[in-house]
This record gives C-alpha cells, structure tokens and sequence, in this order.
C-alpha cells in the first residue's frame, strides 16, 4: 500500500469519525443528572457514616471518587468544546467542574490542546503530557537528570505524590507567558476552591471535611493520573521525530484503547476509547463507543485490559530504534554492550 492510499483511507477515516463529533444536549443533560447526583449523594452518604464506620466512610469515599472521576471527563469535554452546542456553556460547566477536580480551565484547556497537537511527536514533548526519555536520551544525561527521571518515573511518586503536586500546587499557578484571561481564570479557580473548603469546613466541621474530601481526592487523583499515563505508555505504542510524525497515527497508534469491565468505563465517561478521542477530540464521551464499534479501523488498534495494563508500570524509556518501550533492566543490559561515546553524550545531552 503506497503513502498516497494510506493517506486517504486517513483521511477518509477522520472524515468518518468527526460525523460524531456533535453534542446532543439531552445526554449532555443526563449525563450530568446521573454524574453530580450520585457524586453528591456519596458525599453526603459518607459525612453521616463518620460517626458509624469510618471503614464504611472510606467505601463511600471510593464510590464517590468513581464519581469525580467521571465529573473530570466532563470537564474534559469542556475543555475540548464538545459537551455542549455553545461555547458559553462548555466554558461555564468547565469553570464549575474545574473547581471540583482542581483544575483551572483555561489554563489545562491550553495545555490540552498542545498535546492533542503534539502527542507522540518526539521534538515537540513537554507541554501536557508525561516526561518520556528516550534510550539515547536517558544514557547521554547527566547523574542528576537520571535521578531526578527515576524518581519521576516511580509508580509512588507517579500516581500518589504527583497528583497531590500537580492538583494542589502547579494547578494553582500561571504558566510563564499565559495569557491574561487565562491567569485571571486560573486566580477565580483558586479563590472559588479555597472559597468551597472554607464554607464545607465550616458546615461540617474541617476534620469531618478532610476525612470525606482527602480520600476522594487522593484515589481520583489517582485514577485520573494512571488513565492518562496507562494510555499513551504500552509496549508499542508511536513516537516520532516531527519530520516523520503523522497525526491519525499518533492518534489511533500512541494512544490505546483500555478496554475497560463496563462499570468503569462507565464511570471513566468512555475515555478508554482514547483512540477515537484523539482522531477526533470533538467526539463527545458519550458517543465514543458508537464511533469505534462503527469503524473496523479502530477496532484494530492497540488494545489493553486491566490486566495486561498493569504491564505498562515497567516500561520507562522509548526505544527509536526497536519502537517501544523499554524498562531500566534492558537499558543496562544495552549499556554493558554499547555504551555511548563521548561525542554522543555531548550531542544528546542537551535533549535530556
């Protein structure tokens, strides 16, 4: 198949998918009815259980951060401008959903946007997605920069300190160079959150609220930092240099399709279906499946499951030459047969 037809059957297949790409205002509508209701609920649910169980506490808190997860893909659709028909209301829900998990919208809106433009391309990392090294990169940098990527790289620090870091510290301020709406956006997020906590400890009482909040926060935080690393990071996934780099591969090829038991995909609003949602962000969630099970071509797609995604806390370097990821053990074994030269560590450091 030459480079001519395999771009049109490109073409033609995001063609295809974007016919989805259209809120349609009544799941929108339901969709919020059987997410914040429960959310609310469990809340509530667990604020009364305090002075039974706090073992029966903490299961309503996991229930309930199901449920903030699920309001984070909400956010999300926001974010991409799919939830709803008009713009002013995505942004609003955005604002209000964004407060909830903590995240400003404008700004994670703009970073968003660049790693949708920019995911799997090798010179263009940095902005919205997880640091990844290549095997070059990683054996030309520095002692500290390999320290300070193991740490990074760490499942503890990954998906327990580095939510509490990002959610509650990076969150809360401007990137250089943002944009006046966007920091002002950001300063009306952190008064709103610090507003929300101060009024909830003060009806609850702050120890009844951080005993409630700290667990959904921290096991949503959770979630939601493993299904956007466990996405873009299997065995073979796509990178490429910007030359060679192509969109609808880096879209159906770097990003997975988790396939999920249905409660969770449920609760994760669908965003298993993460190849469809990067050929076309428009798609809403709600309409992720019926665009991948109505195109055979996603359907051959890199495919994960619970299980075998627990694979992917291994992998911790891309290999340009192999094309996949490697864990440490195999670049030491590369290393003890091909350790780079001088002159290759001077080129590549500065890539690290």
């Amino acid at each position: 198949m030459n480079d001519q037809t395999i771009a049109h059957k490109q073409k033609k297949l995001t063609k295809q998918v974007a016919a989805f790409a259209q809120a349609d205002t009544k799941n929108s509508m339901l969709q919020l009815l059987n997410t914040f209701i429960p959310f609310f609920g469990l809340w509530f649910l667990a604020y009364f259980s305090l002075n039974i169980s706090y073992i029966l506490t903490l299961g309503f808190t996991v229930a309930a951060a199901g449920f903030l997860t699920r309001i984070f893909i909400i956010f999300h659709d926001c974010c991409h401008q799919s939830f709803f028909k008009k713009k002013r209301y995505n942004n609003v829900l955005g604002f209000i959903t964004g407060v909830l998990t903590l995240f400003p919208f404008l700004q994670w809106q703009h970073s968003h946007s660049i790693h949708h433009a920019t995911s799997s391309n090798l010179d263009k990392r940095g902005t919205g997605d997880i640091w990844v090294l290549t095997v070059n990169e990683y054996k030309a940098a520095s002692k500290w920069t390999k320290i300070a990527y193991r740490l990074y790289r760490n499942p503890f620090v990954m998906f327990i300190l580095g939510p509490i870091y990002v959610f509650l510290f990076t969150n809360r301020f401007n990137k250089k160079g943002a944009k006046r709406k966007e920091r002002i956006n950001t300063h009306l997020t952190n008064i709103a959150i610090v507003a929300l906590a101060v009024i909830s400890c003060l009806i609850f009482g702050w120890q009844s609220f951080l005993l409630v909040q700290g667990p959904i926060f921290l096991i949503s935080g959770s979630i939601g930092v493993w299904l956007f690393y466990v996405q873009h990071t299997f065995e073979d996934s796509y990178f490429e240099a910007d030359e060679d780099w192509n969109y609808v591969q880096a879209a159906v090829e770097g990003s997975s399709f988790y396939k999920l038991p249905k409660l969770l995909q449920w609760l994760t609003g669908n965003i298993g279906y993460h190849h469809v949602h990067h050929l076309s962000p428009k798609v809403p969630n709600y309409k992720l499946e019926e665009a991948h099970e109505n195109h055979e071509p996603l359907q051959n797609v890199p495919t994960i499951t619970l299980k075998t995604s627990l694979q992917s806390l291994k992998f911790r370097l891309w290999d340009e030459e192999k094309k996949q990821f490697v864990t440490f053990r195999d670049i030491k074994k590369m290393s003890s047969h091909n350790p780079p030269s001088p002159v290759e560590k001077q080129s590549l450091r500065k890539n690290a």
